[in-house]
């Protein structure tokens, strides 16, 4: 009998509600109770997201409801760049701002400029005729570094809208009233020399006075190239170096040669220094010191 009655409390307990059963139940048989602790029959399950973003590897694994994962959107990532850099080389004096699209990719956005031609001599010759130069640079540029092979060793490439001022003055030979540009084979006299020092039938030429031309270059966009180093120094700074060049393409040259011949000359003046196509491949060289957030 006793048998029995416990078969029949066990089946009412399993029957009865989650409610019910989270609480102990108590049956007396005659003098004896007994205690029943009900087991809960609700099992709660957890609904898996509809993607799950791999941070190491940067990609969205499942894209099933969902488009981009991650933890930083793109504006996110336009204001909170990864470095910035001081710098100074042959395309001038200047900074530029980087954002790391992962730990071997940095985009750059920077300028550089002022007065540089110190940095790469200061002058040069066309066709025997040395001139002076002087530079007011101005070389926006944006570009991308690489880290191929993950560690201090760097490649560049991008582009430079270059808007430089270039003048350049010539260097007479001899001095005084005696002086004089070699071109193509002629004397063109700064003043009036002694008359047995010209020599018409070469096509000398005097009172050119002095020569000064503005060079610009043709390409409105120039593509660069660059090799370098940035090593870190600490875990926010690090240092770096580029070498490189830019195509800035052949140059346009305004000459004025201020002299009562000076018109004379300058057709053929402006010829030599376009033929020259001064600074074409401009080299970079760079050295900077660099801020990472």
């Amino acid at each position: 009998m006793k048998l029995i009655k416990l078969t029949a409390i066990s089946a009412a307990v399993l029957a009865s509600t989650a409610a019910l059963a989270a609480d102990p139940v108590i049956v007396v048989d005659n003098n004896d109770a007994v205690v029943y602790e009900a087991e809960p029959v609700a099992v709660a399950y957890q609904a898996e997201p509809a993607y799950a973003y791999n941070s190491d590897a940067g990609i969205v694994r499942n894209t099933t409801g969902a488009v981009v994962g991650g933890t930083k959107t793109f504006f996110q990532t336009a204001v909170n760049p990864a470095s910035v850099s001081a710098e100074v080389g042959t395309l001038g004096y200047g900074a530029n701002i980087g954002w790391s699209l992962n730990e071997k990719t940095e985009l750059q956005a920077g300028w550089a400029g002022g007065d540089a031609a110190e940095l790469f001599g200061g002058d040069f010759d066309a066709n025997d005729v040395n001139y002076d130069v002087d530079t007011d640079f101005s070389n926006p540029y944006l570009g991308v570094q690489l880290r191929p092979t993950g560690n201090w060793f760097t490649m560049g490439a991008g582009i430079i809208v270059p808007d430089n001022e270039i003048t350049a003055t010539a260097n007479a030979k001899d001095a005084g009233d005696n002086g004089y540009y070699p071109v193509d084979g002629a004397r063109y006299f700064v003043g009036t020399p002694d008359p047995d020092q010209v020599d018409l039938t070469r096509g000398d030429i005097t009172e050119v006075g002095g020569v000064q031309a503005d060079l610009e270059h043709r390409n409105k966009l120039a593509p660069y190239l660059t090799i370098g180093f940035r090593p870190n120094i600490t875990n926010n700074f690090g240092v770096f170096g580029e070498l490189g060049a830019a195509y800035l393409g052949k140059t346009t040259a305004t000459v004025n040669a201020n002299g009562a011949n000076g018109a004379l000359a300058e057709d053929q003046i402006k010829k030599e220094l376009e033929d020259e196509n001064y600074l074409e491949w401009m080299p970079i060289v760079k050295l900077g010191a660099t801020y990472r957030f």
